[in-house]
């Protein structure tokens, strides 16, 4: 998702906020309530948790970042260059070696970040899954079939 994407879904976001809902808080003589306003489908959380997952894969292979994706040297391109600098008594060597550490710190960030945000997301999927099936199998109709929340809402007003 690209950043100007999200943007975008955060303004949209903030155009349906409702008026009419408030939290910890009794609706004023006049009335209050109005239709639920937060929804989320089970594709949803999927297509982000995906895409969080690929973010991870792709950051982890991609970065150059100190002793990460490079096998065998034990140190990404960037720290090799820092390596060799110092080595050569430029003293551009050590600052480069301490943005890498810098910049290595950062990528590990976000790397969690993308972990857990999958892992999160795929686990809450998984968990409304499940929910939704035992709801169905204790919520039944004459017939045996299982009835729809909007069915029973009808109710309830």
């Amino acid at each position: 998702m690209a950043w100007d994407e999200w943007e975008q879904l955060k303004s949209q976001a903030a155009e349906r906020r409702s008026t009419s809902m408030q939290l910890n808080h009794v609706p004023d003589a006049g009335g209050g309530g109005g239709s639920p306003d937060l929804v989320v489908h089970q594709d949803d959380l999927g297509a982000i948790g995906h895409e969080a997952s690929s973010l991870h894969g792709d950051l982890r292979v991609q970065a150059d970042v100190a002793g990460m994706g490079m096998p065998g040297h034990g140190a990404g391109n960037s720290m090799q260059a820092a390596t060799e600098l110092s080595s050569s008594n430029f003293s551009l060597g050590d600052n480069l070696s301490l943005t890498v550490e810098m910049w290595t710190s950062q990528v590990n960030s976000l790397l969690d970040a993308c972990a857990l945000i999958s892992n999160h997301l795929d686990y809450s999927k998984k968990l409304h899954a499940n929910d939704d099936a035992q709801i169905a199998a204790e919520v039944k109709g004459r017939d045996g079939a299982g009835r729809s929340v909007s069915e029973l809402d009808k109710y309830f007003k």
